[in-house]
């Protein structure tokens, strides 16, 4: 736990990590807590009339001056400035108001299209058993839509959706999939058929689990062998349900029954080798087996999007597309969308997107005890000059900071962008 004090305005120096006990909206600070960078944020506590901070002595840089040597403080002389300097602080803390809700307007317009997807999603596997071909058109439809925005959007945007409905998992699963693996498709520059029909392949690729009683996929105990043989069935299951339909994409059809093959002959049903899996499957093998470390099924323990990126790379070097791996790990970036961290200045924070463009400083929701939950900033890492310093898990969150960024159980995306002009 962090050891906090009341600290008098005078004593407070540069490095002091401080929390000021006022109203949000009543300084001109981004921050209700921050590092102290230099004099003149000092002068402007002062001249806010402030007469006590709390002072966070484990991410300060330094202590606070004693009583003693506050007397003797350097003091910032020019009002001028320093009333310059409080104008230009609100005026930026204006700017970033309103640049907030803009992004805020975004993220709700990316929602409501990825809960459009979802709908349609939720749609298609229905009518699959009864109205195949209706099913497939319905399908065609999403990812033209999905392939038209990704090929017709500057500055691509990777967010973080809101979590899945119980007992919804496929759905969220397999479009996420989808969105991820066609993501990279474009960045790989692949035509757009071959991103339609990696799409198709995503979206369908575990209809064979339709198959599959649902307590079974859901068992927290150990599966028995039989059990698990059944399971691995699903690939092929999955084909046998589109042959329902004749208008399913030739070139979709090795995804659906080859998504759990590896490139070193360990995966399943089959056992094939890397020259007999085509590289649309063994992109989408990737991001599916991404997505199924941080939501498995049953009793195996989910991992972070970080910590699933990091188990990915070190551990299926010679059994997953290399290329695959390095796309995804560039496009979500080193902290995913999702990932709970710690930055520089101390503070608690989640991802919740990454500008592709800009992979290194992602779009973080800090947590501030003073601002309300629904106005909680979202700042760009660049633009404020803070860094993430590590990765956390949401179960070490204190529960306070937990219920605030509200971590997602399950880490969907979605994307949005510019209009090309």
């Amino acid at each position: 736990m962090s050891k906090s004090c009341k600290v008098s305005t005078n004593q407070l120096q540069v490095g002091n990590f401080v929390r000021l006990p006022v109203s949000w909206k009543d300084h001109p600070f981004l921050f209700n807590s921050f590092r102290l960078k230099q004099e003149a944020q000092i002068e402007l506590i002062k001249k806010l009339g402030i007469e006590y901070v709390f002072v966070d002595l484990d991410k300060s840089s330094a202590p606070p001056l004693g009583k003693e040597d506050a007397y003797d403080a350097p003091s910032f002389k020019d009002e001028g400035e320093l009333t310059q300097l409080s104008q230009q602080m609100s005026q930026n803390k204006q700017e970033r108001i309103e640049h907030l809700k803009k992004l805020r307007r975004d993220l709700k317009k990316t929602e409501q299209e990825f809960d459009r997807s979802v709908a349609m999603m939720r749609n298609l596997i229905a009518k699959l058993r009864n109205r195949p071909l209706n099913a497939i058109s319905d399908a065609k439809e999403l990812i033209n839509g999905i392939t038209e925005e990704l090929l017709n959007s500057d500055n691509l945007v990777l967010h973080l959706m809101s979590d899945a409905k119980d007992n919804e998992g496929i759905y969220y699963h397999s479009l996420n999939v989808a969105v991820l693996s066609m993501m990279i498709a474009k960045e790989l520059d692949w035509p757009r058929e071959d991103i339609e029909a990696v799409g198709m392949g995503a979206l369908f690729h575990d209809t064979g689990k339709l198959k599959i009683p649902p307590q079974l996929l859901r068992k927290k105990t150990p599966l028995t062998q039989p059990e698990l043989n059944f399971i691995k069935q699903h690939p092929a299951m999955g084909i046998e349900l589109l042959k329902l339909a004749d208008n399913f994409p030739e070139d979709a059809a090795p995804i659906v029954r080859d998504h759990h093959e590896f490139l070193d002959g360990s995966g399943y049903p089959r056992g094939l080798k890397a020259d007999q899996i085509t590289l649309p499957t063994q992109l989408v093998a990737a991001v599916n087996l991404y997505d199924q470390l941080c939501h498995p099924e049953g009793q195996i323990k989910a991992r972070t999007p970080y910590a699933a990126l990091g188990y990915l790379y070190k551990n299926y070097k010679e059994r997953l597309n290399q290329d695959a791996i390095g796309k995804l790990i560039k496009m979500l970036g080193v902290y995913p969308p999702g990932s709970v961290v710690e930055l520089s200045s101390g503070q608690y924070a989640m991802v919740m997107a990454v500008n592709l463009e800009k992979i290194l400083f992602p779009r973080i929701l800090v947590y501030d005890a003073l601002v309300p939950k629904e106005q909680a900033p979202i700042v760009d890492l660049e633009s404020e000059g803070l860094t993430i310093v590590r990765c956390i898990s949401p179960s070490a969150l204190p529960e306070k900071i937990f219920k605030y960024l509200s971590p997602r159980e399950r880490v969907s995306y979605f994307f949005g962008g510019d209009k090309k002009a």
